[in-house]
């Protein structure tokens, strides 16, 4: 009978999980039918409507609108679009290693070619616009399509002619032609680490590609022989993620093998799947630190979540992204690739951090983040209360000062951009990033630099002024009075460009000093220069100061 009973359950649990992943499909007949109306509809358009309707764009725009409905990680990637997605996954693409950007609706600029690559190799610097590339005219075409045009299969050349700004002797703009011989770039997931503030092993990690894990392994271990080395600083700030299996092979470095970092859940039930650490830790005992931000997501949360849920590293910076979504490639007809989310990922304490629910949507198709009010209480291994939703919040958050308008300005339209690329006309060296600061001599040769008549900002003082004044008007509060009361206010507060850059020196200077510093020293150029005035590295050395303040905030709150 006991045999029976065990029988008939394990028939009714089969049948439960048969019948929970049919409900979770859509019905076969209304998937037909579907299927029909839109074949017909774009037979007819193709037969009747009055004009001639581009195939390819048609239907890459039903496909896009379709899967951008569902959410913006599951996409269609045709074979001519596959060498920019293969190279996050892999860290390698043919091409010839710098970044670039379109400006001014016209030309797309180098930004920063790589130290080593085929860029610096042909002699092209920061700043050089593309004119041509073997010799058809790049102007005015977008930067997705130079882009296309700048990669290719290695060992292949291509002629790209430059106009470049300050170039001549004269000190105005000079046009060369350059051959330049594409090679396998390599993406370096750990662009910089080193000792920093004499106590903080500094690792920069920027993605997770098929070289990350190996990159952070080196940079551990060569920290590790320094005398100097009482806690370690992952950044992973800005970091968008890739591959999960990079951010688990992390994770393992610091926690015992055999650790959970994470479980992903799929449709089914029976879909889920645990990752454990599989490799030999290098150090489960040194303070650790990971510092995130609002552009920390993917992997970089799933290394994050997991180091705080096993209580082994205080998170410094400001919340992450929230993206608990994994996704998959499968192949589909004419070599194109489906990326899709197959599943939702669990850190250690169970709890899921995707921050917006793409499932439920408002009326107008619109999504939100869930709200904190919402969220739910999770227990890290030592009994933190940690919560889901809404991305991985810092054990310790990190103010970092608000950029006013002007400064806003000043990067948005590249004044600091500009004014290193006619620096570096000039100058064949550079300080070290560490040691180098911009003088008065400098800073002044800065507010030269800019043309005032170019550089449009909110005077926000000014603007302030005028809507009091319209208001009194419009209440009636607006007499003599009032008036000669307001014009002071006017005098008092106008705006002078000379004394607003005075102003906000310490800010634009930093702005300058990256810009220098990356090209002079192209591979971590400005991370060095933006560590020696980080907040995150402040609040590290706040707690490394304080007696037990690390353990502290690793300790479970009493109730």
């Amino acid at each position: 009978m006991k045999k029976l009973l065990i029988g008939v359950i394990a028939v009714f649990l089969l049948f439960s999980l048969v019948a929970s992943r049919a409900e979770t499909r859509s019905p076969k007949q209304d998937i037909s039918r579907n299927l029909d109306i839109f074949t017909t509809i774009y037979k007819e358009l193709q037969t009747a409507y009055v004009d001639t309707i581009d195939v390819n764009k048609s239907m890459r725009t039903a496909i896009d609108a379709m899967l951008n409905r569902i959410d913006p990680y599951t996409e269609y990637i045709p074979e001519e679009e596959q060498d920019n997605f293969l190279s996050i996954s892999t860290g390698e693409y043919g091409g010839i290693g710098s970044y670039i950007s379109y400006r001014d609706n016209k030309y797309t600029y180098l930004t920063e070619p790589q130290a080593g690559s085929p860029a610096r190799k042909a002699g092209l610097k920061a700043g050089d616009r593309i004119i041509k590339i073997d010799g058809d005219s790049m102007i005015g075409v977008t930067t997705d399509k130079v882009r296309e045009r700048l990669m290719g299969e290695a060992g292949t050349s291509l002629e790209i002619t430059v106009s470049r700004p300050y170039g001549a002797a004269d000190g105005g703009d000079t046009t060369l032609t350059v051959n330049v011989v594409r090679e396998k770039i390599n993406i370096i997931p750990v662009p910089y680490y080193g000792i920093i503030r004499d106590s903080i092993g500094y690792i920069s990690l920027t993605t997770f590609n098929e070289k990350s894990a190996d990159q952070v392994k080196d940079a551990l271990i060569e920290l590790k022989k320094d005398p100097r080395l009482k806690a370690v600083l992952l950044d992973l700030r800005s970091n968008g993620g890739g591959l999960l299996e990079s951010a688990v092979k992390i994770v393992g470095w610091f926690v015992p093998k055999g650790t959970e970092v994470l479980r992903t859940r799929g449709r089914d039930v029976l879909n889920e799947k645990v990752y454990k650490t599989t490799n030999k830790p290098i150090d489960t005992e040194i303070p650790l630190f990971v510092a995130v931000d609002g552009g920390s997501a993917s992997s970089s949360e799933i290394v994050t979540g997991a180091l705080q849920d096993l209580d082994r590293a205080v998170i410094v910076g400001n919340r992450s992204f929230g993206k608990g979504l994994v996704q998959s490639t499968r192949p589909i007809p004419y070599n194109g690739l489906l990326k899709i989310t197959v599943a939702k990922y669990y850190i250690p304490s169970g709890r899921l951090i995707q921050a917006i629910d793409y499932s439920r949507r408002n009326p107008d198709g619109s999504v939100a983040r869930i709200p904190d009010s919402l969220t739910h209480e999770f227990n890290t291994l030592g009994g933190r209360i940690v919560r889901d939703g809404g991305g991985i919040t810092p054990d310790i958050t990190v103010q970092y000062p608000e950029a006013n308008r002007l400064v806003f300005n000043i990067v948005r339209d590249l004044w600091a951009f500009d004014f290193a690329t006619r620096y570096a006309a000039t100058h064949d060296t550079l300080p070290t990033p560490e040691t180098f600061v911009i003088d008065d001599s400098m800073y002044s040769d800065f507010k030269r630099f800019i043309d005032p008549e170019r550089l449009q900002y909110d005077k926000v003082c000014e603007i302030i002024v005028n809507q009091l004044e319209e208001a009194a008007k419009n209440e009636g509060y607006m007499n003599d009075s009032v008036k000669a009361q307001i014009d002071v206010l006017k005098g008092l507060l106008h705006h002078n460009l000379n004394k607003d850059l005075d102003h906000n020196r310490k800010s634009i200077s930093g702005y300058i000093e990256s810009e220098l510093a990356s090209r002079y020293y192209p591979l971590n150029g400005n991370t060095r220069v933006a560590l020696k005035t980080d907040p995150v590295i402040d609040s590290v050395m706040t707690v490394l100061a304080t007696p037990r303040k690390y353990e502290t905030i690793l300790a479970p709150k009493s109730k």
